[in-house]
């Protein structure tokens, strides 16, 4: 096990939890990023990121480390969600966690609201306001929509700590290094308005929300956080790669707006660059980190090789199941804890330098961030 203390950690992106009971195939199915039913004969638990559950979450059940599933989802039904749900957020031993409020619901069941989270949680919780949520409740003609959408942005984002975007699903992160005119926005709102509105999917949309929020996050003091990476079937891959951003961080850096790009993966290595390359971007791994299970350590490091410090934060993206807290959080503190053992035994850090980056990634860049 790490000597290394990993000290309290801010958990900068996450989602609330259901506080229903769940059969056994719906709480399986939220252990993937898919949408769809696991093939004939296979279980989202044999996969790494079902060995980490069955490692971290049994003893907060009175289970032994690696209980079999079977015995696992018995004790939790014997528990019932809520004291489930108490125990393993406890165990997860979070200070703050800031919610991505733009999903409600998870395996047909609502999620838990703030304050009841916060309860459940014994965490201090802040919203994260989702851009595309805000902008399809607006309902404006054609030409007033821009202006409508920039003002119920602002009102949302009002005491909250973030603006976070979800480009990637819905169209790419290969982001225009200029805004689109108003004319060709107007036209694009007018065509979404004859098509019966819903999700919005236009990139021209998209690309001027983006620039939106940046001027209001400007305005207000808030990063904006743009999704990357890996996540579930709506995502075409290649056009998460963070990498594909670089000509809207250029034009965006006057702004001094932090960007913030989570989890990355199988990109971490493309978002690192940006974060070393660009004094506004930062980033993290997010549900990469319990996603990868046993590699933990060796992906953390490999996103440690060029991202500054300073500028990498820990998050759990848990969505769903108080299971991805509980597995985030011990999953960050083991892996950083083994990786920078090893820095400590080949001599590449003292121990102060270990300790002063552990409590930067857990916690304290994060605080500064978000002004927490």
């Amino acid at each position: 096990m790490p000597s290394l203390d990993v000290p309290a950690l801010v958990d900068h992106h996450c989602h609330s939890v259901v506080a229903a009971d769940l059969a056994d195939d719906a709480l399986a199915g939220l252990l993937t990023e898919s949408d769809r039913p696991p093939a004939p004969g296979t279980s989202p638990f044999d996969s790494a990121l079902g060995l980490a559950v069955r490692r971290w979450c049994p003893p907060a059940l009175g289970l032994p480390v690696h209980a079999p599933a079977a015995d696992y989802l018995a004790r939790r039904r014997e528990l019932g969600a809520a004291e489930a749900t108490r125990r393993l957020l406890a165990a997860a031993a979070l200070d703050t966690c800031l919610l991505d409020t733009g999903l409600t619901a998870a395996a047909g069941h609502p999620l838990l609201p703030l304050s009841e989270f916060a309860e459940a949680s014994g965490a201090r919780v802040r919203e994260v306001v989702r851009l595309e949520s805000v902008a399809e409740a607006v309902p404006a003609d054609a030409g007033a929509w821009p202006a409508a959408v920039r003002e119920a942005l602002a009102a949302a984002a009002t005491g909250a700590v973030a603006v976070k975007s979800v480009l990637a699903y819905r169209h790419g992160l290969a982001v225009p290094a200029e805004r689109p005119a108003r004319p060709e926005v107007v036209a694009a709102a007018g065509r979404r308005l004859q098509a019966g509105l819903g999700r919005l999917t236009d990139p021209v949309l998209l690309h001027h929300l983006l620039w939106t929020a940046l001027e209001v996050c400007a305005e207000l003091g808030l990063p904006l956080q743009l999704h990357t990476g890996f996540g579930d079937p709506d995502l075409t891959l290649h056009r998460a790669d963070p990498s594909l951003l670089a000509d809207f961080v250029r034009a965006a850096e006057p702004t001094g707006v932090p960007l913030v790009l989570l989890h990355g993966y199988p990109y971490h290595r493309q978002a690192a660059w940006l974060a070393q390359a660009f004094p506004q971007v930062h980033t993290d791994l997010g549900l990469t980190a319990s996603y990868v299970g046993p590699r933990v350590a060796s992906v953390l490091g490999e996103m440690l090789e060029l991202a500054p410090f300073g500028k990498v934060l820990f998050s759990t993206d848990a969505y769903g199941l108080p299971e991805l807290y509980l597995v985030g959080a011990a999953q960050f503190r083991h892996g950083l804890g083994t990786l920078l053992d090893r820095w400590l035994a080949d001599g590449a850090c003292s121990a102060p330098d270990a300790q002063r980056l552990a409590r930067q990634v857990a916690a304290e860049n994060a605080r500064r961030l978000y002004r927490l």
